[in-house]
């Protein structure tokens, strides 16, 4: 390397080689925290625009991995993830009760939803959901499971529990894949599905299916921000996982995640569920 000199800037190295001016930056790194997730806020587009506004607001990467919430709470159990936005409250208060956590906040919520074919071989538009799937079993009409221990396969399966059924046969299959893929393939075969009303609003002009059974308490489907544990964990960024719980319950957040959807679809995807405090903020959930 010949005729090499610096010039030292606030941000940057400019470094003469050659006679050709090259600039190094010399900021330091932005810290980056990864964020495991279910895979319905990634196929909303949720997380499309919640993580630029915080990335920026904050100063602070986020590295998202969209699993099922099963997956989500391993990765919080393993230490490879430093924050949980996911959608199982049971299998949340467990991780809770064993001290995989430090600091869980409700965020928002929306519902489960029954789709399927327009042509409705089942019978089943406007039943009630258990007699919905009661019949489905009934008929050996296809429907595919999410199948992977995410919050809607979690779900799917406390409704035939409910229903007093299990589900077993060629017309039962399992897609091992995450909501959106699971949804297309359900349009491909004409087959019934249970999914959250944000990913179904979102990709409802691309599929072949029709929304037959909602409403009732069990298909109520609320999310939870959890920070997983740094004394369990010494690598975890909890304080800047702490920054994005709170960040998710702020009431600037809270009211973008209550407008999302609103202008494309007419109707938002989800609900804030941050409960206020007195200040105005935002408590947790725990």
């Amino acid at each position: 390397m010949r005729g090499t000199r610096a010039v030292l800037g606030a941000l940057a190295v400019v470094a003469i080689v050659d006679g050709r001016p090259i600039t190094v930056s010399t900021a330091p790194p932005r810290p980056m925290i990864v964020l495991a997730t279910t895979t319905s806020t990634q196929d909303s587009g949720l997380l499309d625009v919640l993580t630029p506004r915080f990335e920026l607001e904050t100063g602070i990467a986020v590295k998202t991995v969209a699993v099922g919430t099963g997956e989500a709470l391993a990765m919080g159990r393993r230490g490879d993830a430093d924050v949980l936005l996911v959608h199982a409250r049971a299998a949340e208060e467990e991780f809770m009760a064993q001290g995989f956590g430090v600091e869980r906040r409700d965020v928002m919520h929306n519902d489960f939803v029954l789709v399927g074919p327009v042509t409705d071989p089942a019978g089943i538009k406007g039943a009630a959901i258990t007699e919905a799937f009661a019949r489905i079993a009934a008929t050996q009409a296809r429907f595919i499971s999410r199948g992977d221990r995410s919050g809607t396969h979690v779900r799917e399966l406390a409704v035939w529990k409910e229903a007093g059924l299990q589900p077993l046969g060629d017309w039962y299959v399992s897609s091992g894949q995450g909501m959106g893929e699971s949804a297309r393939i359900a349009a491909e075969k004409q087959a019934y599905l249970l999914i959250d009303r944000g990913t179904w609003l979102a990709l409802r002009r691309t599929l072949d299916l029709a929304l037959l059974v909602e409403g009732g308490p069990s298909l109520a489907n609320s999310y939870g921000v959890i920070v997983v544990n740094p004394t369990r964990f010494p690598r975890v960024r909890s304080r800047e996982a702490t920054i994005l719980a709170a960040w998710l319950t702020s009431a600037p957040i809270q009211a973008a995640i209550g407008a999302f959807g609103m202008a494309k679809f007419g109707e938002p995807l989800f609900h804030p569920n941050a409960r206020p405090t007195p200040a105005g903020g935002a408590a947790s959930g725990q």
